[in-house]
């Protein structure tokens, strides 16, 4: 097996990993009440932490899938990529200003922000759902 292969497969596996963490680490986080300012900040800090992650190693298994010369397992990872910095810049800023409005109580706001919060997971666990369905389809 080539260099660039092994590469495509460590990439790979930590594109699994931190997707599956994440989802493990961000369901638990639904039992927080989200009424503090302190609750918001935590959510929010782990799903950019999240994004950041998730960008990083899409683009590195999508390189290194392309260095392999597998163009189409390549693209699936760069468009993961680019949905990662897609649901940054909209997500994130959702949650800090649902967060200044949970600060000063207005009542919409938790609602809201756990509503973002859903959405984040279950686009999240989409996003696993597509990647072992990809090396699923790619290894038959």
């Amino acid at each position: 097996m080539p260099a660039a292969m092994f590469a495509a497969l460590f990439f790979t596996v930590a594109l699994l990993v931190t997707t599956a963490y994440f989802i493990m680490g961000s369901i638990p986080l639904l039992v927080l009440k989200h009424d503090t300012p302190l609750d918001a900040r935590f959510v929010r800090g782990f799903f950019n932490i999240y994004y950041v992650a998730a960008f990083v190693t899409a683009s590195a298994t999508a390189l290194s899938f392309a260095t392999a010369g597998r163009p189409w397992i390549a693209a699936g990872a760069a468009v993961l990529a680019a949905v990662a910095v897609v649901l940054r810049r909209r997500v994130i800023p959702k949650m800090d200003a649902l967060g200044a409005q949970i600060q000063s109580n207005y009542m919409d706001a938790i609602p809201g922000f756990r509503r973002t919060h859903i959405i984040a997971i279950l686009i999240n666990i989409g996003q696993l759902v597509a990647i072992v369905w990809c090396l699923i389809a790619v290894g038959k």
